[in-house]
């Protein structure tokens, strides 16, 4: 999540008759995928490390054909255990960065700010100590545009579910332990009768800036990670520009 670019989206609350107005933040990526494998060679970025959004000729290095839908998912570290309404354990590799902003975005309690500050207050880096409010401000303004008071829960009955489709993740210093990934998700609302939303928010994108601190994966928007990203080509199933500038889809952990 970031401050400093905010993408407008709808989702349906039809149980209590307002349309909620999600107040979610872009940001940018470089080119090189963290998870590599057989079949997924890691993309190519320009020399600014702006990604290339250009395919090579056909026929110059193979992977022509090559699409996010056509090839391996990365499979997600599985959590060890729930802390503080989030998944905990993961590992300090690129999957465990990547696992840790899924599951993070799956869990996150976007219309519940005391949920989210208690989440908030225990994934965000001690360095960037304001994060913390102005994601809250954020949680509470999304509720004033509902219609909702601006501090409480999510309505009852009404539930949400968070799914993350594909991720391009990217170290943003040589060390490996400050990364950035972006992710690509769909989100549901299902109404107080059971019924699902007649307008999912869907094809979404926002990302996360980590650092491995205290034995864990911590969010940050420090400047001076901030200033080092870039921004990806639009995630598509069967793109080879997307397989190329380093999108893979996901897979939970079975």
């Amino acid at each position: 999540m970031s401050d400093s670019k905010t993408t407008r989206a709808r989702l349906t609350l039809a149980a209590i008759g307002v349309l909620v107005v999600g107040a979610l933040v872009g940001g940018g990526v470089t080119a090189a995928t963290l998870i590599g494998g057989d079949d997924k060679p890691s993309a190519k970025s320009s020399p600014s490390g702006t990604p290339s959004t250009k395919p090579a000729p056909s026929g110059t290095d193979g992977y022509e054909g090559y699409t996010p839908s056509k090839v391996k998912p990365i499979v997600l570290d599985k959590p060890t255990g729930q802390k503080d309404g989030l998944s905990t354990g993961f590992s300090y590799s690129p999957a465990g960065a990547i696992s840790t902003a899924v599951y993070f975005w799956e869990e996150y309690a976007f219309l519940d700010d005391q949920k989210a500050r208690q989440q908030l207050d225990a994934i965000v880096s001690k360095d960037d100590p304001s994060y913390v409010d102005q994601q809250v401000s954020q949680v509470r303004k999304l509720r004033e545009e509902a219609g909702l008071p601006p501090s409480g829960g999510t309505p009852a009955g009404i539930t949400f579910t968070t799914t993350v489709n594909a991720v391009v993740g990217n170290s943003l210093d040589r060390t490996g332990k400050i990364v950035q990934v972006w992710l690509n998700y769909d989100r549901y609302a299902t109404k107080a009768d059971g019924s699902p939303d007649d307008d999912p928010f869907k094809d979404q994108d926002t990302h996360f800036i980590l650092k491995w601190q205290d034995g864990a994966w911590k969010i940050t928007n420090e400047p001076k990670y901030v200033k080092k990203l870039s921004y990806p080509a639009a995630y598509s199933p069967n793109s080879n520009v997307s397989f190329r500038v380093g999108w893979r889809q996901v897979q939970h952990a079975g």
